[in-house]
This record gives structure tokens, C-alpha cells and sequence, in this order.
């Protein structure tokens, strides 16, 4: 969630059941998430996994992380 913040501080992630249809995040932020979460758990998130789907809310950008590698603490 601190990263989300990070990225649009004026967005209200902890409300919201699908971060892309609520104009939360757009393609861009989506760069910018993936390349925060690849140094932040110290991963490589595969290209294939790059789909708007897989960053709609904290539980799916959580399996995305675990998928790639990473530990969710």
C-alpha cells in the first residue's frame, strides 16, 4: 500500500475493489508499480504477468509479487 501512495499520494487505494476501472492507476502507473514492487522485494516481475488484471487491488498485486518470487510480509 505504501508504494500505491507513493505513486498518487491523492488516491484512496484502502476504498477501492479495482484500482484501473476507478482511474486510480493508468498504464503508466503500472510502469512505475511494477519497477517499485521489482526493488522493493528485490524480483523480476515476468512481462507476462504485466496485465492490468494482475494490479487491480492489494490482494492481486500480492500474488503477483509471491508469484514472481517475492515474500509478502
Amino acid at each position: 500500500m505504501n508504494i500505491l501512495v507513493g505513486i498518487r499520494p491523492e488516491s484512496d487505494f484502502k476504498n477501492s475493489q479495482d484500482f484501473i476501472s476507478d482511474g486510480l492507476l493508468d498504464s503508466f502507473d503500472l510502469v512505475v508499480l511494477v519497477s517499485e514492487l521489482e526493488s522493493a522485494y528485490g524480483i523480476l516481475i515476468d512481462a507476462l504477468d504485466i496485465l492490468p488484471e494482475n494490479f487491480c487491488n492489494a490482494e492481486a498485486i500480492a500474488k503477483v509479487i509471491v508469484k514472481n518470487g517475492g515474500k509478502i510480509e
